[in-house]
């Protein structure tokens, strides 16, 4: 099977095969830019499909099977039938609502700890870009995900893999699809021109779920992006960063503490979410102009600096003999450089600005 032998021995020779991936180099919290600190582990690149599925290989485990592709990389991979026998996949199911949960905030152990992926599970970024709207409070309205700027059509992707619990139309969302994980977190895709699946159909990472759009009378085009675990989101950037695609953690420890008990709801209005989008186009727009005027500030300043000519005193200069030379005035020179007069003792050494 020519290189594959060295790749299934050394696969096969895995101490635990469904064990998490330990990484343990630490990332810095300002580089993380979270809200709230804490440990993060290893991050992730997003998903990019692999070549060609060729073969696949048994193991000890009836559901778990090793995949190789047409480019030599290989993965492992779980049966969804033994996914699906997890009681995440039978409690609170619901396929008509957003939020099927009857779970009080103070039921919730105090710290919850969610295997985001491991070697059995994958990563892919729904929507790779700088985020437009954040997480939170947004012109008096609860934004209870993140706003993502696409383009109508574009392919959007499923997180991780999962199970579609919602996929239908909605007031507030627009076109919305709701996908449940085997560790309890739903993600929620919103504002679709189309949904590609419907409720109760398995998707893998990475697999295309929809289109984006701007449903529910979005002021553009964008994709709303929401983390929920049991009924209660969080912001979905302690996971995700947006703008390098790359999931924070491997191993997610979700604190109570950190819950809104106000993050159950759901917007019922379609004008909520689209005041929140309109007012961030607003303040994006005062802070693009204000950017604008700071950069060209700068260039004028930069490109001034450049035609300045300076002068360092010699014995016998003087602030008369040095504008003759420069075809300028004594008065210019002084108003270049602060603390000069006319009156003022030229020192020997001293860098004085001409022009």
């Amino acid at each position: 099977m020519r290189s594959w032998g060295k790749i299934v021995a050394a696969v096969l020779a895995a101490v635990v095969l469904c064990a998490p991936s330990e990484g343990q180099t630490l990332k810095s919290k300002k580089k993380a830019e979270l809200l709230i600190p804490r440990v993060h582990r290893e991050s992730v690149p997003s998903l990019e499909k692999s070549g060609k599925a060729i073969d696949t290989i048994d193991t000890a485990n009836p559901s778990i099977k090793i995949v190789l592709y047409a480019d030599n990389t290989w993965k492992y991979w779980r049966a969804p039938e033994d996914i699906l026998q997890t009681k995440a996949f039978s409690e609170y199911w619901d396929t008509t609502v957003p939020n099927p949960y009857q779970v009080s905030l103070s039921d919730l152990p105090a710290k919850i700890n969610i295997w985001v992926v491991d070697t059995l599970s994958n990563y892919r970024c729904p929507n790779k870009t700088k985020v437009y709207s954040k997480f939170g409070i947004r012109h008096r309205r609860r934004h209870q995900g993140v706003d993502l700027p696409l383009h109508t059509g574009d392919p959007v992707y499923a997180a991780f893999s999962g199970k579609v619990r919602l996929s239908r139309y909605m007031r507030g969302y627009g076109n919305v699809i709701i996908i449940r994980h085997e560790n309890g977190l739903e993600t929620f895709y919103a504002h679709l021109s189309k949904r590609i699946v419907d409720s109760d159909d398995w998707v893998n990472a990475g697999d295309i779920i929809g289109l984006g759009g701007s449903s529910g009378r979005s002021s553009g085009p964008h994709l709303h992006f929401e983390t929920r675990y049991r009924g209660y989101a969080f912001d979905p950037q302690w996971l995700i960063d947006f703008e390098t695609g790359t999931l924070r953690h491997r191993l997610f420890v979700l604190q109570k503490k950190h819950l809104d008990a106000g993050s159950k709801y759901v917007p019922e209005s379609e004008d909520e979410e689209e005041d929140i989008y309109e007012g961030d186009t607003r303040d994006y727009a005062v802070a693009d102009s204000v950017a604008a005027v700071k950069k060209a500030e700068e260039e004028r300043a930069a490109a001034e600096a450049a035609k300045a000519v300076w002068h360092t005193v010699k014995s016998g200069d003087s602030l008369y003999g040095l504008a003759r030379k420069n075809h300028t005035s004594v008065k210019a020179i002084c108003a270049l450089n602060p603390g000069l007069t006319e009156k003022s003792t030229l020192r020997i050494g001293r860098k004085i600005r001409i022009k």
